[in-house]
């Protein structure tokens, strides 16, 4: 049966065994079209990895804080910025969020603001920055507890980390995820991209003062 078949095969016209040929590549895959689909597989997972970096960063703060690894939160912190960012929400001064113009831009008011640096200012007394970037107030933070952060750090006993941020703004190199408890107006952490799937966290935007949960 085999061989008549692979006779008539031989007699078979030119156009006719090409389809046939056709037709059995089409049944079998070929190790290009294998190769193919594994690279659209990759650019998928590297795309949808690039955008779920940030949210993947908050999860490791509240991971790393949980587990008091202050080594592995220095990895996903930058320190500097994120303590300019809380200065001024904390102590009650009022700094500019951009630079003031230079004295060839207006002189006038260069010179006024030299003087009024130089008489000291009364603010309220405040907790250190730091203090708000420990282990225990960062749990509180990425958990919703706003300004109460510190408050909720003192009696930890019970309370885990929850909650789940929320995507507020989405950029290429700029992500701000919001998160709040049911007692607490949102708290916005903002992510900078280092790296192609490497986000630090650069600023924290607590609530206003006296601000309430919806």
């Amino acid at each position: 049966m085999t061989e008549e078949s692979t006779n008539d095969a031989d007699y078979q016209p030119v156009w006719a065994r090409s389809q046939a040929r056709k037709a059995a590549s089409r049944r079998d895959p070929s190790f290009k079209r294998l190769i193919l689909n594994l690279i659209v597989v990759g650019v998928v997972a590297a795309v949808a990895a690039f955008f779920i970096a940030p949210a993947v960063a908050f999860f490791g703060i509240r991971a790393a804080a949980q587990a008091g690894d202050v080594q592995g939160l220095s990895k996903l912190i930058d320190y500097d910025a994120v303590r300019a960012s809380l200065r001024p929400q904390v102590s009650g001064r009022v700094e500019p969020l951009t630079p003031p113009p230079s004295i060839l831009q207006d002189p006038f008011g260069a010179i006024r603001r030299q003087f009024e640096q130089a008489v000291p200012q009364v603010v309220p007394s405040a907790p250190p920055v730091d203090a708000w970037l420990a282990p225990q107030p960062l749990i509180a933070l990425t958990s919703g507890a706003g300004r109460d952060a510190l408050t909720v750090a003192e009696n930890p006993a019970g309370k885990t980390a929850q909650g789940w941020p929320r995507p507020v703004y989405w950029s290429v190199n700029r992500a701000r995820l919001s998160i709040a408890d049911d007692a607490h107006a949102p708290t916005i952490f903002t992510f900078e991209r280092r790296g192609p799937f490497e986000w630090k966290l650069v600023h924290i935007g607590l609530p206003p003062e006296g601000s309430v949960a919806l």
